[in-house]
């Protein structure tokens, strides 16, 4: 059975929002070390029921989303696309973290597919 490990918060202005949630939440926010501006959020203890995830740049066609973990993402593709899902990008290497693929389910909601790989290139 596949989880919800991830979420990602769209914002016009991520400091912003970076702010916000830190001073609503407590959140600790912490900006990613990669390619494009990414924040980190840890929303609570790990010990705690939760998910941590992250705020990014809104972009035309961006919306909040969740990630999905898979231990197959090619699988889970095919499986995607059998149950009516539309696959919106190629699959995604995020060095050292895994692969990632967006979707949208029958509904039109924006998901993201994640495959955790440390050994990722």
């Amino acid at each position: 059975m596949s989880r919800v490990v991830h979420f990602e918060l769209t914002a016009d202005k991520p400091e912003r929002a970076v702010r916000f949630y830190e001073e609503a939440f407590g959140w600790k926010i912490e900006p990613w070390e990669g390619d494009v501006p990414y924040w980190l959020c840890t929303t609570g203890d790990s010990d705690n029921p939760g998910i941590d995830g992250a705020i990014m740049k809104r972009e035309q066609g961006t919306q909040n989303n969740f990630s999905i973990s898979t231990d197959n993402i090619a699988q889970s593709i095919e499986k995607i696309k059998k149950a009516g899902g539309t696959i919106l990008s190629d699959v995604i290497t995020i060095p050292t973290i895994g692969y990632s693929v967006y979707f949208k389910d029958t509904e039109d909601n924006l998901l993201n597919l994640f495959k955790w790989d440390c050994d990722a290139e």
